[in-house]
């Protein structure tokens, strides 16, 4: 038992120690030095292996604002273990060069869409102070305490920036960034503890993509905007109020609008109480566009609501993308088919070598039967599919309906086929067959057609969700503003467009014969040669490359999930 003993005593006089040397310090703007510098000799190996393993061991520092490291631990200890348990970050008894820039690193976090107090921010002035000339020589175990808070929040802020905090599978998303984790103990031993351009270093570290980019720019407008402060709320009216009515708050409207940067400027505008026209009704409608709204131009409560979020509820949303952004896989064979399920869009990724493409979809619906998040790859298309009937709207959709009405499967193009695919009946269903479709022992498939649910042509990556692209019978759904209405897959409202892109590799394949294969009387499956990356993805605000910010409703909540897994601090959810 004395063994125990000692080891306790030592953990426990570490962590009182700790408390004692560090304090809360005011963070201030300190600027980052380079230059590679020779290891220091401030403590041996045996010495800095007693005093970092023993709290490499236990998994947690008391002085960290989260304090419980152990998701980290296993790197760290190999981190020191590779050097000998000499320290990184101290050179001659203070800091380096590259712990100066990485403490300014830190301070900039929020810029990343990070919470820079995550990494200490506040806290470092003063365990620099404690390190100056000045002031009273370090123990072994201060510096000691320096350098492994150094090494957590470093490990802590790379792979934040890296792959994000949360990981995506918490959330049941069918993302995995287990292939994008860096070897942290080799990033910060080869790459940062001594490197001559740090921030260089941790610029390669975010993810490449221009929409990132784009997003980390909208996030310092909008944070400047919300520093500034609201402009006063808008009241909303007891009825929407149309293009040239009179309009009692249109003044309060107008300072919104251009607060925001819907209104020019210098545009001219009425007093309230004026007729709502001119500019401000065109300010409105390119509002109403870039919130998912319908650009009709009427002040309803939609689009006061919007009107009147806080600007701290829009940098919230961009951080969310930021954080969403870092668990899209980083490479692609193929230019990748992307789908934004709040904001009801497809797009290709710019910048390839293909033409770009865009295109409103229809989603699964936010109450009951979601549109998953996840990445797969197309393989193949089919044009004039059968529609396989899932077995849960089998049983709680057409079952009922059929046993009410035993003629409606045929009348709607359904029939029913057991194991081997083979039709049972394509007419009216006895209680024998109903029995049998409510047990599963038969299934039920809509013919193709221009009456089949998945329209004329559908676009296949095979995925345990069994979701997939499809056109539609129904395109009057892409008119509306929010187009949630899908038992989960997702329609396009393009298909020969969509279909002309995806088959681009093979010149046979012209938009007149793809019109004639969804138009013709076979079902055609065509393989692609290259399979195509999917990402079915979950952000409310995207920045287009002209730099306008859109932003869009939460409709599934999954920002107050992803908020609420921010909040509860490390260890995150892995």
């Amino acid at each position: 038992m004395e063994p125990i003993r000692i080891a306790a005593a030592v953990i426990l006089a570490i962590q009182l120690s700790m408390s004692v040397a560090y304090g809360a310090g005011t963070a201030a703007t300190s600027t980052p030095s380079t230059g590679a510098a020779a290891p220091s000799p401030g403590i041996t190996a045996a010495q800095g292996h007693g005093e970092l393993g023993a709290v490499i061991d236990a998994g947690t520092l008391a002085d960290l604002r989260w304090p419980n490291f152990i998701d980290y631990r296993e790197s760290i200890g190999r981190f020191y273990e590779t050097g000998a348990y000499s320290l990184a970050w101290i050179r001659d008894g203070h800091p380096s060069p590259q712990a100066l820039a990485m403490i300014g690193v830190f301070k900039q976090a929020a810029a990343k869409g990070l919470n820079a107090d995550d990494y200490d921010a506040s806290r470092w002035d003063a365990r620099v102070a404690q390190l100056q000339a000045t002031a009273p020589r370090a123990s072994e175990t201060d510096l000691a305490h320096f350098d492994l808070a150094m090494t957590v929040c470093a490990m802590r802020f790379i792979s934040d920036l890296h792959v994000g905090r949360v990981n995506p599978q918490h959330f049941i998303f069918g993302l995995d960034v287990g292939s994008k984790r860096y070897d942290l103990a080799e990033v910060l031993r080869n790459q940062l503890i001594n490197s001559a351009d740090v921030d260089s270093a941790i610029a390669k570290v975010e993810p490449q993509y221009d929409g990132y980019r784009r997003a980390e720019t909208a996030l310092a407008a909008y944070s400047k905007l919300a520093a500034a402060g609201d402009a006063p709320l808008i009241p909303v009216p007891p009825k929407g109020i149309h293009p040239n009515a009179p309009y009692p708050d249109v003044a309060a409207l107008a300072t919104r609008l251009r607060q925001l940067g819907d209104l020019p400027a210098d545009a001219v505008t009425p007093a309230n109480g004026e007729k709502y026209q001119g500019a401000i009704v065109d300010a409105v409608k390119k509002f109403q566009s870039r919130h998912g709204l319908e650009p009709d131009g009427v002040i309803g409560k939609g689009t006061i609501t919007e009107l009147n979020r806080p600007l701290s509820y829009r940098v919230r949303q961009l951080q969310l993308t930021l954080e969403r952004y870092r668990w899209i896989p980083p490479n692609f064979p193929e230019p990748p088919i992307v789908v934004n399920i709040p904001e009801f869009m497809l797009r290709t990724m710019r910048r390839q070598p293909a033409d770009f493409l865009t295109m409103k979809v229809v989603v699964g619906k936010a109450m009951r039967t979601q549109t998953p998040v996840f990445a797969n790859t197309m393989r193949y298309v089919i044009f004039r599919p059968y529609w396989e009937v899932p077995p849960s709207i089998q049983r709680a959709e057409l079952v009922p309906k059929a046993r009410r009405d035993r003629g409606y499967l045929a009348d709607h193009g359904f029939e029913v086929v057991n194991s081997f695919g083979e039709v049972v009946s394509d007419g009216a269903v006895s209680d024998e067959i109903l029995d049998e479709l409510r047990s599963g022992e038969l299934s039920i498939r809509q013919k193709p057609g221009p009456k089949n649910a998945l329209g004329l042509v559908k676009f296949i990556f095979p995925n345990p969700y069994n979701v997939y692209l499809h056109s539609t019978p129904e395109p009057e759904l892409f008119s509306r503003a929010r187009r949630d209405f899908s038992h989960g897959c997702i329609r396009v409202e393009n298909p020969e467009a969509l279909a002309a892109w995806v088959l681009r590799d093979k010149p046979e394949w012209t938009p007149d014969r793809i019109r004639a294969a969804m138009n013709g009387d076979t079902t055609l499956q065509v393989n692609l040669a290259k399979p195509i990356p999917v990402l079915i993805l979950y952000s409310t605000a995207v920045v287009e490359p002209d730099g306008e910010v859109k932003f869009f409703n939460d409709i599934y909540g999954y920002d107050t999930m992803l908020e609420k897994a921010l909040a509860a601090g490390y260890p995150y959810p892995s």
